[in-house]
């Protein structure tokens, strides 16, 4: 066994999965210390932080625009938010809060938004922690569930198990391109009432890992489910800004619910969050997003803001990110054809990436991808041969986080294995992030396909 194999048997036996994508960094400081490996470097796609893997960012964000705010003194800089480079409000500062307000009346075709229904947050995952911290009541049995999509991304079932929630999975159906289907969802509900209270429908739209988006057809119907069957809606729309399939249009909930008119749009209550780490803006680092509660009744809104307002917001930097997602550069500012100029190259890089990852990963035996709407993953299926799982079994792993660590071991590519996002029982999957170089994405694609033939060899 060679010095790698060892570290890595020392190191992660046994482990679970979660913890797949912690020996990244440690594996990297390794290889330059003479550490033995088949590889000269470690390429990380196991995670949604494309600019990790040495993708472009939005240079207007981070690298000019957070600069001048921070950096120039208060006397020449032409923005007002040095005024909240102390405490920022705890619910997001008030021109943030209007630039938001703004870009969802733009986004929903004129469906007003206020800035009081607007929360500023460290993240979406943050957003999402304090809504089910203001739906879940902490009073014991029965306990609340959330209807939940599978598969769906780890860090929110990470957040069911923490606030102590019943999470009531419901199966996306992949050979339809990971549709939402409103007969899974009845049987889904149904099957949870012996058990808990189900209070919350959750819905991610694009899908993550999936990737598909959702019609207005199926946003509506969705929606008049929660209504009938009394569901708070809780709309996660990160990755709205990436949707590239040819056909695909991403549409918000909060539009489609006031086109259904006074019968919904007045009753129906929902929050939808977004976030500046996601997608073409990517700034994981700074970590701001936005809640927008819609429908909340007065006297829950008081108790809205105490708890949030208990909590930190996010940093002012981050805050100017998701300004600047709000309102990105226009035509004529001096700043707009630099902007342009770099999304249009992300935009191009993630549609080659996608339909190149899809051919090659579908020219592999045992293995399928449906074609991604939207969204930087991809999420193939694997299909094993019986030994894989009883070795998988022995040694008390799924088998494709197995897969996933072989890979890791052999190759030096790291992906996040399906079991870490729930899957159907009898399926196996990765996802893996495409936002990334061409000619990194080339050289992943190169040594996943030579680790898969060799491993499918050997257990054929």
């Amino acid at each position: 066994m060679c010095l790698f194999s060892a570290w890595l048997m020392d190191n992660f036996s046994g482990n679970n999965g979660v913890e797949h994508g912690v020996m990244v960094p440690q594996l990297t400081e390794l290889i330059p210390q003479g550490v033995s490996k088949p590889f000269s470097d470690v390429i990380d796609v196991s995670s949604g932080d494309s600019h990790l893997t040495g993708m472009m960012p939005v240079t207007f964000v981070l690298r000019m625009y957070v600069r001048v705010i921070i950096c120039t003194p208060i006397c020449v800089c032409p923005w007002s938010f040095l005024d909240a480079c102390g405490y920022s409000y705890s619910c997001g500062a008030p021109n943030v809060q209007r630039s938001v307000a703004e870009f969802i009346t733009r986004r929903d075709g004129g469906v007003p938004a206020s800035p009081q229904n607007i929360f500023i947050c460290g993240g979406s995952q943050r957003a999402l922690a304090l809504l089910l911290e203001i739906l879940i009541p902490n009073d014991g049995p029965p306990y609340t569930g959330v209807l939940t999509p599978v598969p769906t991304y780890k860090t929110f079932t990470m957040l069911l198990e923490e606030t102590g929630t019943v999470m009531v999975p419901y199966q996306l159906c992949e050979e339809q391109g990971w549709v939402l289907q409103i007969d899974e969802l009845r049987r889904a509900l149904r099957d949870s009432r012996g058990h808990c209270s189900p209070k919350v429908l959750y819905v991610i739209n694009p899908g993550n890992p999936t990737g598909h988006v959702q019609t207005m057809k199926s946003i509506a119907e969705v929606i008049q489910f929660a209504a009938e069957e009394e569901l708070f809606l809780l709309a996660d729309e990160v990755y709205q800004d990436t949707v590239h399939g040819d056909n695909s249009e991403f549409i918000s909930y909060k539009r489609v619910l006031f086109e259904m008119g006074g019968e919904f749009s007045e009753t129906v209550q929902m929050a939808s969050v977004h976030s500046a780490s996601k997608g073409y803006m990517g700034e994981c680092g700074l970590r701001a997003g936005y809640v927008e509660l819609v429908n909340i009744d007065h006297t829950v809104m008081p108790f809205a803001e105490w708890l949030i307002g208990t909590k930190i917001c996010a940093p002012v930097p981050g805050q100017v990110a998701l300004d600047i997602m709000a309102r990105p550069p226009q035509p004529g500012d001096a700043s707009y054809v630099q902007y342009t100029q770099v999304r249009q190259t992300l935009t191009e890089t993630l549609v080659h990436n996608v339909r190149r990852a899809q051919e090659v990963l579908n020219s592999l035996p045992g293995m399928s991808c449906q074609l991604p709407e939207a969204g930087i993953f991809v999420f193939p299926r694997l299909q094993f041969h019986p030994q894989v799982a009883e070795h998988a079994k022995k040694a008390g792993v799924d088998a494709d986080l197995l897969y996933s660590r072989r890979l890791l071991e052999d190759s030096g590519v790291c992906v996040s294995p399906g079991c870490e996002y729930g899957q159907r029982d009898g399926t196996h999957h990765l996802r893996l992030c495409v936002l990334i170089p061409t000619n990194t994405l080339d050289e992943m694609l190169t040594r996943l396909t030579r680790f898969h033939l060799r491993f499918m060899a050997e257990f054929f």
